[in-house]
């Protein structure tokens, strides 16, 4: 059985919620693997509309196992908080639900950092979303970290603790002016924590290794995306962690070996939350309306996105650092009504045309976009079960995107809801997950 790496192609908020939610029921097995509750993944079933923050979008499938695997790092007040809502809504969790003892943990004084640290950047300020993730990841490399299993030994979860409020304190007061912490009180609260979350906290590394032994098939579902990699993305503009494909081995303790093929998400135009380059970003009233259409605020934060036109050059570059096998394209119908849509096709700099991605944070910083500009469609594209019932300016732009970042789509999405799917002619998929062709025709 196959195992899949589902990553996003951009800076993120691509729609791989509602791709995983819909490959869910043909794997045995959701990963999770980067990220924390700085990610939100927005899954629409029917009516209802679940916010999945840590837990993986398998999880609304009865009988899918997820896995909150060890690249994450995960704040247990919200996690706990995540746990009952879906409870509440009759989502299962025991037996479904596991997490990995090398886990590391968010602590209350993780997001104090967060905050304090970007108040002082001025205009370098990253665009956090404050939930202390990159501070919890500075952590875990400076070997200073707690972890899921240290919430089990109360006794070593208090030395850790004990070390680390001191060093934190040290520097809230004396760098940043602000408001220190009590180890007692961090004790009682994440004891309380330990109370709930023992259940769920194993070796899912092995865990994984079996079930793959046993034939299962493991989706693995990345947070965030290529562009917002700490070793691939618009540096220093990025998330803390290992977005890209790479990352699905190394956060979860499956080795690449194992792995079976990537698939990419992308949307049919581009966003991006909080500050950093972004070249094909539009202005004014035509960015507005794609927002207002596209509903582009925050699942996490609500704040708005910036919006621009497809990058095909940033596709080609996640193409290259992912492996893509293929590509699921989402939001197709937020163009429907555009008159004229254009996708950018190389950037200039100084008088020269690039058709690759520069890593150069300051080349990327004062590239110009070079755009291809092709008619719109201006019909509706959602209800289309397939391909062919697309506008056929519809589907010459999606056949110039293909050419473009030269991988072949699988998916295109019209909508939010689960059938607002196409399965694309000769998808990919089909070699993988022949049952999907059934669920989705």
């Amino acid at each position: 059985m196959p195992n899949i790496v589902v990553v996003g192609t951009q800076w993120g908020d691509e729609g791989k919620g509602k791709v995983v939610d819909l490959l869910a029921p043909h794997v045995n097995v959701v990963a999770r693997f980067a990220g924390g509750n700085n990610a939100g993944h927005t899954v629409v079933v029917g009516r209802e509309k679940y916010v999945l923050h840590t837990i993986p979008s398998g999880i609304l499938h009865p009988g899918c196992r997820c896995v909150i695997g060890c690249g994450v790092v995960v704040d247990p007040g919200s996690l706990i908080e995540e746990m009952e809502s879906l409870v509440q809504r009759g989502v299962t969790l025991d037996g479904n639900l596991f997490i990995s003892k090398n886990a590391h943990l968010i602590m209350p004084y993780h997001p104090a950092l967060d905050r304090a640290s970007e108040a002082k950047l001025g205009k370098r300020r990253i665009g956090t979303t404050g939930k202390g993730v990159g501070p919890a990841y500075v952590d875990k490399a400076a070997r200073a970290g707690i972890r899921m299993a240290d919430l089990l030994n109360e006794r070593l979860f208090r030395e850790k603790l004990e070390l680390n409020v001191a060093q934190k304190n040290r520097l809230l007061r004396e760098i940043y002016d602000a408001q220190t912490f009590s180890v007692e009180e961090i004790l009682n609260q994440y004891l309380r924590y330990a109370g709930w979350l023992a259940p769920y906290i194993t070796d899912t590394a092995l865990l994984l290794s079996r079930w793959i032994d046993n034939g299962y098939s493991v989706l693995f579902e990345g947070a965030q995306a290529t562009m917002l990699d700490i070793d691939h993305g618009t540096y220093p503009y990025i998330t803390s962690s290992s977005t890209t494909a790479g990352g699905a081995a190394t956060g979860t303790g499956v080795p690449p070996t194992r792995l079976h093929g990537v698939l990419g998400v992308s949307k049919a135009y581009t966003t991006r939350v909080g500050a950093g380059p972004f070249p094909s970003e539009m202005a004014g009233p035509l960015a507005e309306a794609i927002r207002a259409r596209g509903h582009e605020y925050g699942a996490t934060t609500g704040r708005p996105r910036r919006c621009g036109w497809f990058d095909a050059i940033v596709g080609r570059y996640a193409a290259r650092i992912n492996g893509l096998d293929t590509v699921a394209l989402t939001k197709l119908d937020v163009l429907d009504q555009c008159e004229t849509v254009k996708v950018c096709v190389g950037y200039r700099y100084r008088g020269d045309i690039l058709t690759e991605f520069p890593e150069d944070e300051n080349v990327v910083t004062e590239a110009e976009p070079f755009y291809e500009e092709v008619e719109g469609w201006r019909a509706p594209t959602g209800g289309a079960k397939n391909e062919a019932d697309l506008p056929a300016k519809a589907r010459r732009y999606l056949e110039r995107l293909e050419e473009l970042i030269g991988v072949p789509f699988c998916l295109i999405s019209t909508g939010a809801q689960r059938e607002e799917t196409i399965l694309c002619e000769n998808s990919p998929l089909l070699r993988w997950f022949p049952s999907v062709r059934s669920s989705l025709l």
